[in-house]
């Protein structure tokens, strides 16, 4: 995995109510996207390409997952 540069502008949902128990999305200078759990910005994060990510994104839309029982 590529190094995430630091200086990042994390986001997370408006639905989050403020919350901690959030992930947060950065958008990466090659167009990809950087994922981490709000709960600890100076922990891992994960990285995708940025067709990865639409791919990701449009599954969840479509409610690819809606049935993992989890």
């Amino acid at each position: 995995m590529d190094r995430i540069p630091p200086r990042l502008i994390w986001r997370k949902s408006s639905q989050s109510a403020q919350q901690d128990n959030c992930v947060e999305v950065a958008t990466l200078p090659d167009g990809g996207c950087a994922v981490r759990d709000s709960k600890d910005p100076n922990g891992l994060a994960l990285s995708f390409a940025r067709d990865e990510w639409h791919k990701f994104v449009n599954s969840v839309k479509a409610g690819v997952f809606n049935n993992l029982g989890c």
